[in-house]
């Protein structure tokens, strides 16, 4: 498997999507997007299918015969043992219905259970975060690290909230608030593969969230891992994707997130 000739293949198709996405984002700015709602608190719009349908397209042409799970047509093919990618068209659909302008299209893939390659593409900020297995995470093109602050103390955190918040007992309400006493501060920004980048760059120590799928994080975990941290998950251990919920961290302050996780 050529890990940097699919990497650049799939920095290509995200980016491909671009300027559909500044064409929805534009009419969301109007206030003039059709918005539909797979749920409660779940938005869905044109663009997050066209986005997802374009991307499809893409890896079936490139990539024949491997399983594809997206956010919006569910298992395009069954998983195997093989090679599964995991897409999210727009990772922070409330963001983008309205019109705030942070989200991203996530495109991640897992190998053997192992996150193997990631790009996460912001279109209107014109960020475009990537990393493959052994080969380093970058921004723009410019390598990324993680920070080196080692005190939970004197940490930025980021997280998030399931959709079905109101109705599900595991809503990270309790964890919020003990971060909030345990930390700097915490950001509630709305995308987790952006989340996830931000830590990846240094310019958050760590990120969790519970409730999460695997095209939500599957991009994001290697790109944190190959930027020199460490993603485990809420528990300390590697079974994030199964367990739809992620801890990542700097590396330095991991161990006292884990130990507030407990709490």
């Amino acid at each position: 498997m050529n890990t940097a000739a699919i990497l650049q293949d799939i920095i290509d198709i995200a980016r491909g999507v671009g300027p559909l996405l500044r064409e929805g984002y534009a009419i969301s700015n109007r206030r003039e997007l059709a918005v539909q709602f797979k749920g409660r608190f779940d938005p869905l719009t044109e663009y997050d299918q066209r986005a997802e349908a374009h991307i499809v397209h893409e890896l079936r042409s490139r990539y024949p015969g491997w399983a594809i799970v997206g956010e919006e047509g569910g298992a395009y093919q069954a998983e195997s043992d093989g090679p599964c990618w995991h897409i999210d068209p727009i990772d922070g659909t409330h963001n983008f219905s309205h019109a705030v302008p942070w989200f991203c299209t996530s495109i991640g893939l897992v190998v053997d259970g192992a996150a193997h390659v990631g790009v996460v593409y912001d279109p209107i900020n014109e960020r475009l975060f990537a990393a493959g297995a052994g080969l380093g995470a970058t921004l723009n093109g410019a390598r990324i690290h993680v920070s080196k602050i080692d005190d939970l103390g004197m940490s930025l955190l980021g997280t998030g909230f399931p959709t079905n918040r109101s109705s599900e007992q595991d809503n990270n309400f309790q964890h919020f608030l003990n971060f909030m006493q345990h930390t700097q501060d915490v950001r509630r920004l709305g995308a987790a593969a952006l989340d996830l980048c931000l830590v990846a760059c240094g310019w958050l120590e760590g990120f969790w969230q519970p409730q999460l799928k695997t095209y939500d994080i599957a991009a994001g975990v290697i790109i944190v891992q190959e930027a020199g941290g460490r993603v485990t998950d809420l528990r300390g251990g590697d079974d994030m994707f199964a367990a739809g919920a992620v801890c990542a961290s700097n590396g330095r302050v991991h161990d006292a997130m884990l130990t507030t996780l407990k709490r």
